[in-house]
């Protein structure tokens, strides 16, 4: 499997997680993609300090080759899948623990 295929997978299991297993939606309220538009800004930040700077290296044949801020496009999958999961099993864990 590609670094590609994995980021697309990542990506679309914690949309279902989010909406299907966790249902806290996150994916449909604005003050989520508000949030990860602040964190994105970072991440590419990240990305590009260590990619420019070999620090991560990439196979190319595992990647479509498309790049921003010096790292793959795949990254901000792998990106969005961690906040989006994180997030909502953190909204998810919260609710259980609420009593009554």
């Amino acid at each position: 499997m590609t670094y590609t295929q994995l980021a697309i997978l990542a990506a679309a299991c914690a949309v279902i997680f989010d909406l299907l297993i966790a249902e806290t939606y996150l994916v449909k309220r604005k003050v989520f993609w508000t949030s990860y538009a602040i964190i994105i800004f970072f991440q590419l930040v990240t990305n590009w300090w260590l990619t420019s700077r070999n620090i991560v290296m990439y196979d190319p044949d595992a990647i479509i080759g498309f790049r921003i801020a010096s790292a793959p496009v795949e990254d901000l999958f792998f990106g969005f899948a961690l906040v989006l999961g994180v997030l909502s099993n953190w909204i998810r864990i919260t609710a259980l623990r609420k009593p009554g």
